[in-house]
């Protein structure tokens, strides 16, 4: 098998990894040895085991030697004392012979300086095999470091005619089973599920993962710019969300600390929240991706502030007529001044079509849920 053989099999661990990853990236890694894996492993939740760490393990409980072997990696090894030692060293200390690993760490403690403590030690090293890949797979962990935010997505359930709330605001189910089944998967795989306070008020979602098993829900999130929600608001109920707010009432931000709820006061010129540097505060709180389920006006604000970078949007085959889209925004001039979109996938989800694009930028490879 080659290069790309070998590290395909290490992507495709990844796609098998259990959600709540972050702040770690999601990586897969295999050992191989006259042409046979040997020992495999992916990334374990903070403070566990790292994929090479994994795939050493995984060698010796099999009583396989790893010295002179091959290991394939989708990010290169790490070189610093986080939560974990090095990888690196454990990787000399085996008598890994060669590592070939997909993309440089975008970590400014580890970007090169693992290939140059492998290489100092007298491992091959090759760089670079299905990096387009292994990046569409990071692309969380790859938004907060490079970008300085989480990698946002907006998940919308609508008629083919576009309209998801009826002019009498009745908006369950457009969809079928199938399709929310789906969107849980989705919520699994994200850090936060982030909504506003239109929805909580019309609805009360819990906007929890259901159905689909994870270690630990993801963090809910309320953009909320004058405290109006309900203390007793299900999105509250574990105590362990997030409240982004422009209000600076003292009252009400005391009565949701009283619940164990953090309010995070951000507004910008206008009292609205600055919804670009909501997103640097999730990134410095390390979250990697967040999944939006929200309406028309808050994904609206969140695409004109250049905060939402993928859609996902399940489109019943129904007429609706009269009611309300997907989006607020601006109509612009003449078609070529809109948003512009690039389609990633298109496939049939129970009797409904799932969408995905991107938004502004070529499109890539779509990796989907595991």
């Amino acid at each position: 098998m080659s290069h790309d053989a070998f590290m395909r099999c290490a992507l495709d661990l990844v796609t098998q990894l259990p959600s709540l990853i972050s702040p770690n990236p999601r990586v897969g890694c295999v050992i191989v040895r006259d042409g046979h894996i040997i020992g495999q492993g992916s990334t374990r939740p903070p403070g566990g085991n790292h994929a090479e760490i994994e795939a050493l393990n995984d060698a010796a409980r099999r009583g396989q030697d790893v010295r002179g072997a091959t290991l394939y990696v989708t990010l290169e090894p790490c070189a610093h004392h986080g939560r974990t030692p090095p990888c690196v060293d454990a990787l000399i200390t085996a008598g890994i012979a060669r590592v070939v690993f997909a993309m440089r760490d975008p970590d400014p403690r580890v970007s090169g300086g693992g290939m140059a403590r492998l290489q100092s030690a007298g491992i091959d090293v090759v760089c670079g095999v299905l990096e387009d890949d292994a990046r569409d797979m990071n692309r969380g962990f790859l938004s907060r470091l490079e970008k300085g935010r989480p990698w946002v997505r907006l998940k919308i359930a609508a008629s083919l005619d576009g309209i998801t709330v009826l002019p009498n605001g009745e908006s369950q189910w457009i969809t079928s089973v199938e399709a929310r089944e789906d969107g849980h998967r989705w919520r699994a795989r994200a850090d936060a599920i982030l909504t506003g306070i239109g929805t909580v008020m019309k609805d009360d979602p819990q906007l929890t993962v259901r159905g689909v098993d994870v270690p630990a829900q993801p963090r809910r999130i309320l953009v909320d710019s004058r405290l109006s929600v309900d203390p007793a608001a299900q999105i509250l109920s574990d105590g362990k969300a997030w409240v982004f707010s422009a209000s600076p009432d003292f009252r009400k931000v005391a009565l949701l600390q009283e619940r164990g709820i953090e309010v995070v006061t951000l507004p910008d010129a206008n009292w609205r929240i600055d919804l670009p540097a909501m997103m640097r505060e999730l990134a410095k709180r390390e979250i990697n991706e967040v999944h939006v389920e929200a309406g028309a006006v808050l994904n609206g604000a969140l695409l004109r502030a250049d905060c939402a970078d993928e859609l996902l949007i399940y489109m019943a085959p129904s007429l609706l007529g009269d009611g309300r889209g997907l989006f607020s925004l601006p109509a612009p001039d003449n078609p070529g001044e809109g948003i512009t979109l690039a389609f990633d996938e298109i496939s049939r989800v129970g009797t409904d079509l799932r969408v995905i694009a991107r938004v502004g930028r070529q499109s890539e490879k779509q990796v989907p849920p595991a």
